[in-house]
């Protein structure tokens, strides 16, 4: 048993106080004292002893504003923070007030021990310290509706309460903390060392290092004056006796005094129904990603947000308080109940637009209706065997699904279980895939494309309970600490398993499923699947999708382009080739690397497509781009193969017309699209090669520039939010022409929500009218009088000048088509309101070095910008996003180009 007793240095009884006036953010009119009674006899502690508690209130400003409280926050710091953690939510739930908005009042407390609070002299437990908190919310008189907000040990605490108080709770709020330690992990290092034998009194108390180590721990560091605020209640020995009392306290076993109380407290969480909230920074040493999961399956109905680049120190790192105000003004999930806050709606309603619904087929139709044909569902043009092309009939692919997600459910995979597939684009892929989805298993898909880091990240924060994957992915998930049990898709020497850590192999499923015993199928509303997007506009975020949106995907498709029983689909954009089985239609992706589309050659998809006979064919525009570049190489087999096509897809980045031209003059047969969408929304609206003409040809139509994406698709409307002088888009969804703003779209097969981004998914939502969902893209453009989308480049890199708005698309077009250039992209440079253009191409040939343009080159592209334009610099290469290797990274070059001006070195950006 660890004894509680804390050192010795605690015996030292120090008295309450307020704080010293000029900490940074702290108003000393908050800080209160409160003498508190504390509640029922405890060791050391005589009956109805009194202790002095420092806390934060604005209550008092409150009510000197005439402002009616809605509801108490009560705010729980840990350790080794003190109140102080809380100053931001104060201010800002006091500024709301006085502009009118609803009244929070804030109570945040200094436990006992801690902070500005009395110093007992006494161990305190957490059954202890959530007497505590009970006892001064009762001296307090608080009552309902009350939410609670804790951080790391004051998270337990607040929960403590929150579970033995249902009749006043309203809701429950956390940053990093843990309710639960898993009897097969260890407890995190940091701790580990804190609590060992010589260390946790000389570490804690003694010393300032448990205090100067958690300090450390902001993202971006903190400024020495909000560490030193931090430090000022616990300056000497004899006041960070708390510190080491809570560290003691820590239950690292079930031996321990306090584990019965914190099993207590995380069983009692599952009963709870109250809205809940979990603002996480994945950067924690201590509290990673798996006490979130943890915490995620006692709350279910928990929104989450996940602040990549946060960590422990989350509330330093990032605005927790604009998020917590946020979600108090949001509607609670249950339809019976209330607002917490009455929301403002945030545009005006447009009319509801209703079609007779159709009844979605599953995504595994086609494999039940062709489980005994023999004709070709797909072809691997590169098997890991090495072995040529591999055939994969309807009746082989119909059996390995069922043998797979039969074989998947007797080693234990469960509906909802989420299951990472780290495996290139194959025949594996497609039968994991499928199989995964009619077992009622969550596919995570995170492509190479991401990178290792972005992969990580993806993978790590899309918490998988499963990973299937080649070698590769297998050695990274090892290497790199990827949560889940580990499946590989061939089979692998013992000692390969072992160190990678492998149950099963794809093989052993096959085997495991013979009796092909499947459970009841999902229904359209389950979770289907969690895509994540390029990563091209910041870390790659996870879409989730359900599997009556995906069949939508697959309808929409088929809608538009004809895709179905029978059509050859040639993929270049593997997630393309996986819809291939949903669609009815034989398919097969060329032989490339999917981590790097522009390897694609022309010969490689002639081979594609007459492998598979194809007729239609999809590709990204860097692999198009590259395609047209190396079709010298094309046999007249090649080309014969070629103008068999019918339709060509390229979609990802804007397609210039010229390229789609030259495209299209290698499949002669072939209409040319290029479809605009996303991963949040695969097909948005879609546009031909001679609709594009068309559109050039109107001078009217093309307004403020970009590239013309053409009408909606036919189940997906389109509207334009407009963008005010600061370039934000505040207009009311609208189909008025020639007005730039953000595009937002409604369509049936519009993603569901962002997984673990709750604060994401708020602001890409438009609530117009109960039961639409619109999206909003991050996209700027403009409808034309005839009904056609105009792109004109992504909201964060919207330029906003002293002369009004500027978007990058239409001068990048401009300068683009000038001899000599091969790619422009134009960036602001300069604060908000007052930025000055700067335009950044590449040249033909490239560039040896960076630098400015010459002369000539500048007088031209200032001639066509625009624009004005402070300056033209030129680069070998500009930087492209993975996936696509067509999305310039214009954020990157903003950095760099202000960097390059005011003196920084002449790099490549």
């Amino acid at each position: 048993m660890v004894s509680f007793r804390q050192p010795r240095t605690a015996t030292a009884l120090a008295p309450a106080s307020v704080p010293p006036s000029g900490l940074p953010g702290l108003d000393p009119e908050w800080s209160r004292i409160l003498d508190v009674v504390e509640s029922g006899p405890d060791a050391g502690t005589a009956p109805g002893a009194t202790h002095a508690w420092h806390l934060l209130d604005n209550g008092e400003q409150l009510a000197a504003l005439g402002a009616e409280p809605v509801g108490t926050i009560l705010c729980v710091h840990g350790n080794p923070t003190w109140s102080y953690l809380w100053r931001d939510l104060v201010a800002q739930a006091t500024s709301a007030a006085a502009e009118g908005r609803p009244a929070w009042r804030v109570i945040a407390v200094d436990q006992l021990d801690m902070g500005f609070s009395e110093r007992t002299g006494v161990a305190r437990p957490l059954a202890r310290r959530v007497r505590d908190l009970d006892d001064l919310t009762r001296a307090l008189g608080l009552t309902g509706p009350v939410v609670t907000f804790g951080h790391d040990w004051g998270g337990v605490v607040s929960l403590g309460w929150a579970v033995d108080h249902p009749e006043h709770l309203a809701g429950v709020m956390l940053l990093n903390t843990a309710i639960h330690q898993s009897d097969t992990e260890p407890i995190p290092a940091p701790l580990r060392l804190a609590l060992a034998r010589g260390v946790l009194g000389a570490g804690t108390v003694t010393t300032t290092a448990f205090l100067d180590t958690t300090l450390a721990l902001g993202h971006p560091a903190l400024p020495t004056a909000v560490k030193n605020a931090y430090r000022a209640p616990y300056r000497t020995s004899a006041r960070r006796g708390g510190i080491g009392g809570f560290v003691a306290d820590i239950p690292v076993d079930a031996r321990h005094g306090s584990h019965a109380e914190l099993d207590r407290i995380a069983e009692s969480l599952r009963s709870l129904t109250v809205p809940a909230l979990l603002l996480w920074g994945p950067r924690d040493p201590i509290f990673s990603d798996r006490y979130l999961d943890d915490l995620s399956d006692r709350l279910p109905h928990a929104d989450v947000h996940r602040f990549e680049g946060a960590g422990h120190l989350i509330a330093e790192d990032v605005d927790y308080a604009g998020a917590a105000l946020g979600w108090l003004a949001q509607p609670t999930p249950s339809a019976e109940s209330t607002p917490l806050v009455e929301p403002t709606p945030l545009v005006e309603p447009v009319e509801t637009h209703t079609e007779p619904v159709e009844p979605p087929r599953p995504l595994w139709h086609y494999l039940d209706e062709l489980r005994d044909s023999d004709e070709t569902a797909l072809i691997d043009m590169a098997p890991s065997t090495g072995a040529g092309p591999r055939v994969v009939s309807w009746r082989l692919l119909s059996r390995r699904v069922r043998e797979i997600a039969a074989g998947l459910h007797q080693i234990g995979v469960r509906r909802g279980d989420r299951v990472s597939l780290l495996v290139p684009p194959s025949a594996d892929l497609t039968a994991v895939l499928y199989a995964c989805i009619r077992l009622g298993a969550i596919v995570v898909v995170a492509d190479a494309g991401l990178g290792l880091t972005g992969l990580t990240r993806a993978v790590r924060g899309a918490r998988p309970d499963h990973v299937i994957g080649a070698v590769p992915g297998l050695m990274a998930a090892r290497a790199l600490g990827w949560p889940g049990q580990k499946i590989s898709v061939n089979r692998l020497p013992r000692a390969s398993r072992r160190a990678l850590g492998v149950s099963y192999a794809l093989a052993d499923l096959i085997s495991l499923g013979r009796d092909e015993e499947l459970p009841e199928p999902p229904q359209p509303g389950d979770v289907a699947a969690v895509l994540f997007t390029s990563g091209s506009t910041g870390p790659a975020k996870g879409v989730v999708y359900t599997h009556g949106q995906l069949s939508a995907v697959s309808r929409a498709l088929h809608a538009q382009y004809g895709v179905g029983r029978g059509t050859g689909l040639v993929a270049g954009f593997a997630p393309f080739a996986l819809l291939g089985p949903a669609l009815g239609a034989r398919s097969v992706t060329p032989d490339m690397d999917v981590t790097a589309p522009k390897t694609l050659t022309a010969t490689a998809v002639a081979a594609a497509v007459a492998a598979i006979d194809a007729t239609v064919v999809f590709l990204s525009p860097a692999a198009l781009a590259n395609v047209v570049a190396t079709q010298g190489e094309l046999t007249p087999s090649d080309r014969a193969a070629l103008a068999r096509v019918t339709s060509f897809l390229s979609a990802g980045a804007p397609v210039s017309e010229p390229l789609l031209a030259s495209a299209a003059a290698l499949m002669p047969g072939a209409s040319a699209h290029t479809p605009y969408g996303m991963t949040e929304g695969l097909l948005m609206t879609d546009i031909t090669l001679d609709g594009i003409r068309e559109a050039a040809r109107d001078d009217v139509a093309r307004g403020p520039g970009g590239v013309c994406v053409g009408r909606p698709a036919a189940t997906t409307r389109v509207r334009i939010s407009a963008l005010d002088e600061t370039g934000a888009a505040v207009g009311e969804l609208s189909e008025d022409p020639q007005v730039t703003g953000e595009i937002v779209v409604s369509a049936p097969h519009v993603k569901d929500h962002y997984d673990r981004l709750w604060l994401t998914d708020q602001a890409a939502t438009r609530a117009v009218t109960p039961g639409e969902r619109w999206h909003r893209t991050g996209d700027v453009g403009h409808l034309d009088a005839a009904g056609r989308l105009w792109v004109e480049g992504r909201l964060p890199h919207v330029i906003t000048t002293p002369h009004g708005v500027v978007t990058p698309v239409g001068p990048e077009l401009a300068v683009s088509a000038l001899a000599g250039v091969d790619r422009a992209a134009a960036v602001g440079v300069g604060p908000a309101g007052s930025q000055q253009v700067v335009i950044v191409v590449e040249t033909v040939p490239p560039a040896a070095r960076v630098g400015l343009a010459e002369p000539a080159l500048a007088a031209a592209v200032r001639g066509v910008a625009g624009q004005p334009v402070a300056a033209v610099l030129v680069v070998p290469h500009l930087p492209t996003d993975i996936r696509h290797n067509s999305k310039i990274d214009r954020t990157r070059l903003a950095g760099w180009a202000h960097g390059i001006l005011t003196g920084a070195r002449l790099t490549q950006p």
